[in-house]
This record gives structure tokens, sequence and C-alpha cells, in this order.
């Protein structure tokens, strides 16, 4: 599987995040991480662990049609 550049990790956190309406406090909650974490990887400073990346992955699953684009966009093109 192809790795997500920095932006585009940085552009997938934040359009999840606002896609579920949530803060990057709750957002990070969700995941598992830290607020500071989910403050970075917007920043594009760091980037997100394996499992850090497949919860995201996980939440816009859970969330059915209005995740489908993001799912398709960043983790279904991937060789």
């Amino acid at each position: 599987m192809a790795a997500l550049e920095d932006i585009e990790i940085a552009v997938l956190i934040q359009e999840a995040r606002q896609l579920l309406q949530a803060s990057q406090v709750e957002f990070a909650s969700k995941v598992g991480v830290s607020f500071q974490s989910v403050n970075r990887w917007e920043n594009g400073r760091n980037r997100p662990i394996p499992l850090a990346l497949k919860q995201v992955e996980r939440l816009l699953h859970d969330m059915g049609e209005p995740g489908e684009n993001l799912l398709t966009k960043y983790f279904r093109n991937q060789d």
C-alpha cells in the first residue's frame, strides 16, 4: 500500500474532523490520541502512526455514506 504524503494526511485529518463536526480535542478522543497529535498532523509537523491512521479510516467507515468520499479519496486509491 502506498503511503500518503504529509500534505494529504494534513488535509485528510482536517476534512475528517470537519465531517465529524468535532474539535481537535474531540477528534483526538475518538482516535485515541492527544489533542497535540491531531494539531501536529493538521499542521503537517508529524505523521500519525499506522494504528492511528487505521482508526481514522475506521471512523470514516463507521459514518457510512458521509465518510465514503474521504475513504475513496484517501484510502481506496492506494496500491
